[in-house]
């Protein structure tokens, strides 16, 4: 008969959080994998369990960890992993884990709890009914904007974990591809004695240099306002007196006003036979 792999959400901060089925859980497993095990001693002290099996389980070892894991849930063990703080595999440690698991047909399953990305989103304001995870976003170079274009354009509130110490240089680099008007928020040590949010476009967001572990959440990419026929118009007799046949005007207007080629096209024939 197999184990389990079971996934622990633990607090972000307040550890009343600790939900009684994670307790239970860590009290039943096996052993507990965890990302720091210092971290999850002091967690399990608070939830009154001694004695157990504490193995590290972190970035650097958990591709090479998983061979292990998939022995021991053979053999019929129950394991816990958790992260330091949040869910497992989200923006942690966790995921190749599971995905060892699956590929193994092996049974896994979840305590849910608190996640950081989820508390933020809800507390900023925005719209919730539709968001993008990036998690933490590249440091630099063409990954870093790339991710940026991707915030910029989205039609989705966009959810980003961000260092205390780069907050400033990432709400920076938002207002260069967002413009400074776009809705956002700033949270900061959620669920802990010091919780603060900070919401208002970008450009009141600058400048913060927050303490603390950061979420911060943008809101999505305003929706183009429809050209009407005298914005077309305008723009196709400015094409005109440049010098450009109707079809490059058309096509040159529908590609600048985001309207479709044929109708800049039938509204550049209407004005050449005036």
């Amino acid at each position: 008969m197999t184990g389990r792999l079971v996934l622990v959400a633990t607090p972000i901060g307040n550890l009343a959080d600790l939900s009684p089925r994670a307790v239970a859980a860590f009290a039943d497993a096996d052993e507990i994998w965890c990302e720091d095990t210092r971290r999850t001693r002091t967690l399990l002290n608070h939830a009154g369990i001694d004695g157990a099996r504490l193995r590290a389980v972190h970035e650097h070892n958990e591709f090479a960890i998983t061979t292990e894991l998939v022995a021991a849930i053979r053999s019929g063990r129950t394991i816990a992993y958790a992260s330091d703080a949040g869910m497992p595999g989200v923006s942690d440690p966790g995921a190749r884990l599971v995905a060892a698991c699956v590929a193994h047909d092996l049974d896994v399953t979840v305590i849910p709890g608190p996640t950081a990305a989820l508390s933020a989103l809800v507390v900023s304001g925005l719209p919730t009914d539709r968001f993008v995870f990036e998690g933490f976003l590249p440091r630099k170079g063409p990954d870093r904007k790339d991710a940026l274009a991707r915030i910029a354009r989205s039609d989705a509130t966009t959810v980003v974990f961000e260092s205390p110490n780069r907050v400033d240089a990432t709400i920076a680099d938002l207002i260069a591809v967002c413009g400074d008007e776009r809705p956002a928020a700033v949270a900061r040590e959620l669920t802990k004695m010091f919780e603060e949010v900070v919401r208002g476009p970008l450009r009141e967001l600058a400048g913060l240099s927050p303490r603390g572990e950061c979420v911060i959440v943008v809101g999505a990419a305003p929706t183009p306002i429809a050209a009407d026929d005298d914005a077309i118009d305008a723009a196709l007799q400015a094409e005109f007196a440049a010098g450009s046949s109707a079809r490059d005007a058309a096509a040159a207007v529908a590609v600048g006003l985001g309207v479709a080629k044929r109708r800049a096209y039938e509204r550049a024939l209407d004005l050449r036979a005036r």
